[in-house]
């Protein structure tokens, strides 16, 4: 799959592109991930890509032009008319495990990284198909989301990890979240990691992890655990 991403500020984004699991993702062409400044976009001879809101109020707002004029640029570097097209805010839907691995099955997503007290409205009504946020709080500007974004997608492309084993056990696949983890030392500080787990017995690990996740969610997520006991009922 490809990932663009439409940003203020693209050596913010390579800097975490470029490191890690989605590092090695791209160098084994697993996955293309490109960022492109939207001030290159711009008409002006200062590469400005905002002002002021009609109708008054504080901040500045990101003009239609240069995010049009990207975006089309885009679609014609890559032969693709038709891209998905998320714009990271606030007022979207919020991103869950469950959307991440939808987004897997996309060909070409772009990704609108808004800044200032945001995009002109225009944008959105032209190109956006989905608006999605990362929580209910409000950031600087869309590179933080949009890299949380890609991180989550990413992860869950083919070959990109050593097996799917390593996403489908963790939290929010299932709608549970993950087991308790150890490693060596065996005991540390006379906390010993539970015998179950050195027993090598792989059916009865599996079982202490099921109710250990189970448990933990209960405790920690009841709105998930809920959701969970509900699905499973229905099922």
């Amino acid at each position: 799959m490809r990932i663009d991403i439409m940003t203020l500020f693209p050596q913010m984004c390579e800097s975490v592109l470029s490191e890690s699991i989605i590092g090695r993702a791209r160098k084994n062409n697993l996955v293309e991930i490109y960022c492109h400044n939207i001030r290159d976009y711009s008409l002006d001879k200062h590469r400005r890509v905002d002002d002021t809101p009609y109708g008054g109020g504080k901040g500045m707002v990101m003009q239609v032009q240069p995010m049009y004029d990207c975006y089309k640029a885009i679609c014609e570097m890559t032969n693709n008319d038709n891209p998905y097209v998320i714009y990271m805010s606030p007022q979207g839907n919020v991103l869950t495990q469950q959307k991440s691995l939808e987004y897997t099955t996309y060909e070409h997503i772009i990704l609108l990284c808004g800044h200032y007290e945001g995009v002109d409205e225009r944008i959105i009504e032209e190109i956006v198909d989905e608006e999605v946020s990362i929580g209910d709080y409000v950031l600087t500007g869309g590179e933080l989301p949009a890299l949380v974004l890609t991180d989550s997608i990413v992860r869950l492309c083919e070959g990109v990890l050593s097996s799917s084993e390593c996403f489908e056990q963790e939290s929010h696949f299932n709608g549970l979240l993950e087991a308790p983890q150890y490693t060596r030392p065996e005991i540390w500080k006379d906390k010993k990691v539970p015998d179950v787990l050195l027993s090598g017995h792989h059916a009865n690990i599996e079982k202490y992890r099921f109710e250990q996740s189970v448990e933990r969610t209960m405790k920690k997520r009841p709105d998930m655990y809920k959701k969970y006991i509900k699905n499973s009922q229905d099922n």
